[in-house]
């Protein structure tokens, strides 16, 4: 017995899963790029510093080793990302239902688990409690990697928005 819902055959949970963490990345990624770029980060160095969550310092005297390995740990996170809410749409059904609310919501989640968790117990050891509350980095969150994710979830899953009921016509 499959452990999916026959209505989501592997070949679309793998898609869904692929897609969801590569438009996630990606769009994470490049926000990263624009938002740390203008504060005076290079694209290397914001690689390098994901890279750091394993390495720590040394992360920034590895030149384009240690930055490759950043892109690559990035793009897991985004996968495993997208893999967790996939899983959680197989029981939860609404949120695949209802992807915009519940893709932003997740990515307020994602924001969130990522600085007081995946953060604190890198090998950088940043304890930013509570974790900075900049507008522009939670917006990214929510519109670059949870709604991203949750939209292809949606999509592989085939589940459509419940439609609302006809209004009640009076005689």
């Amino acid at each position: 017995m499959s452990p999916l819902p026959e209505r989501v055959s592997r070949a679309d949970a793998v898609k869904a899963i692929l897609w969801g963490g590569l438009f996630c990345g990606t769009g994470d990624l490049l926000f990263a790029f624009v938002f740390y770029g203008s504060r005076g980060a290079t694209p290397m160095g914001v690689m390098q510093s994901v890279a750091g969550g394993l390495l720590g310092k040394a992360s920034r005297e590895g030149g384009m080793a240690t930055a490759m390995l950043g892109v690559g740990l990035h793009y897991f996170i985004s996968f495993v990302a997208a893999g967790i809410y996939f899983v959680a749409s197989q029981r939860l059904t609404f949120l695949a239902r209802y992807p915009v609310p519940c893709g932003l919501a997740y990515g307020i989640m994602v924001y969130f688990f990522m600085n007081m968790v995946v953060l604190p117990l890198s090998a950088y050891h940043s304890h930013a409690f509570p974790p900075p509350l900049s507008p522009l980095p939670i917006l990214g969150h929510m519109f670059l990697v949870g709604l991203p994710i949750a939209l292809v979830v949606r999509h592989y899953t085939g589940r459509k928005a419940v439609p609302r009921p006809a209004p009640a016509v009076t005689p």
